[in-house]
């Protein structure tokens, strides 16, 4: 959530930001909150005060007036924080609204039509032969197989069988082996001139895939309406990415600044019920109701949190480069970075077969937005403060496993191995 005190000196700023991202929130009603809330919290602290003053005397003396004191403080000490509560929770379910600032370079604009082209990396692949889609090269290798799992499951589900799943998993080693390799971090940062940015590596996690409401809702990523699925008899959600689990790690605690960054490449399946997406992307496996994701996570201070973010967009293009893939980095605007963020950048990959480039990855730079919510915090000789969190997707395994398919296929629809995951599969060149 957003500091309350930066929404009070900068309350049309607020407004014009949030209406920027399409979120049309009445300020000024969250600020008379704000008011009443704190006329009421002094009311009841000096109340309690008064409260602990006469039990303090009842334990020398006791007399009737004393007594009758006491029970008019109670009466209405329990009606003040009856009001009390019914204000906060007014307040803070307004604040929750409220989403974050965009940086200053991200883009004003309505819809991803509005989002900016920032770079085009590698060459488009050549053929000469009419290339196929991912699906109809994977369908007629039999490595997948929609067609059961639809009879099984339903739509946006699918078998993945052979070669694939062991392409899956050479990816799955590859991003383990580099975001734990120093020295690719450090050649990041130097390539990118992020300072004195720490080289500290990524540590494998595999986090929990069910949350609970109120650690969910303080993310700012519980999207209860169109994407997250509920168990229906408990208080718990699926996940719909890694790092929604992996940013709420450290909630309600305090960590020393000296232990930061911390860096987190956590794997996962991941649930979306795609519930706005009627009729769109239903072939191939783009846009799953479930799918397997390795995502970077990142706790560091607010010196650093910009820096972070850039390296992990850095880390990414690395491994796109590595990979050889063609593909386009996004800028996203202010309508399409999604409430809790500060700036987006997506990376979109070329698909021979569609002719046209699809999102395969994301960087999001949250600030201390979620940190706030979560209350999680950093310590140092000078005090306290909200510890800044980056989530960035290292691979998206059915997305990435689709635009290798479709950039690396053969005439004679074999898939050609990226030279840096040929060690994972046993040396093999092709599949």
């Amino acid at each position: 959530m957003l500091d309350i005190s930066f929404i009070r000196e900068n309350k049309e700023l607020v407004r014009e930001k949030s209406l920027q991202k399409l979120v049309d929130i009445d300020i000024d009603q969250l600020l008379g909150f704000d008011e009443e809330r704190l006329v009421l919290l002094r009311r009841v602290e000096d109340l309690r005060a008064e409260r602990n003053s006469i039990a303090d005397r009842m334990k020398n003396e006791r007399s009737d007036e004393l007594i009758e004191q006491g029970r008019k403080v109670k009466v209405e000490l329990s009606d003040m924080e009856h009001q009390l509560a019914s204000v906060e929770q007014s307040f803070y379910s307004l604040l929750a609204k409220v989403p974050n600032m965009p940086t200053d370079d991200t883009p004003v604009g309505t819809s991803e039509l509005d989002n900016k082209i920032i770079s085009t990396v590698g060459e488009k692949p050549t053929f000469d032969f009419e290339p196929l889609s991912h699906d109809e090269l994977l369908t007629k290798r039999e490595m997948l197989d929609k067609e059961r799992a639809v009879k099984i499951s339903g739509s946006r589900f699918a078998y993945l069988k052979g070669n694939l799943v062991r392409l899956q998993f050479a990816l799955l080693q590859y991003v383990f082996d580099t975001l734990s390799d120093e020295e690719v971090i450090k050649n990041v940062i130097e390539e990118r001139n992020l300072g004195d940015l720490s080289t500290k590596p990524f540590t494998p996690v595999l986090p929990p895939m069910m949350m609970k409401t109120e650690s969910y809702e303080a993310t700012g990523r519980l999207k209860a309406e169109d994407v997250t699925y509920k168990l229906a008899d408990d208080n718990l959600w699926l996940i719909g990415s890694a790092e929604h689990s992996l940013c709420s790690m450290y909630q309600e605690e305090t960590l020393e600044e000296a232990t930061l960054p911390i860096r987190y490449i956590g794997y996962s399946t991941s649930f979306r019920r795609e519930a706005g997406t009627y009729g769109k992307d239903t072939s191939g496996i783009l846009r799953m109701h479930h799918f397997d994701k390795a995502e970077m996570e990142v706790f560091s201070s607010a010196d650093s949190s910009r820096r972070e973010h850039e390296l992990l967009i850095g880390l990414q293009e690395y491994m796109l480069r590595e990979l050889g893939l063609h593909y386009q980095m996004l800028l996203k605007c202010t309508a399409d970075i999604g409430d809790p963020n500060a700036r987006g950048v997506d990376i979109n990959t070329w698909f021979p077969s569609q002719n046209e480039y699809r999102e395969t990855h994301s960087a999001d730079y949250m600030t201390d937005y979620q940190t706030r919510g979560l209350i999680t915090k950093y310590k140092n000789d000078s005090g306290t403060g909200f510890v800044h969190t980056n989530d960035a997707t290292a691979i998206a395994f059915g997305r990435l496993t689709a635009a290798i398919t479709e950039q690396m296929q053969t005439k004679e629809m074999f898939i050609r191995v990226p030279q840096v995951l040929q060690k994972y599969l046993g040396g093999k060149t092709e599949l």
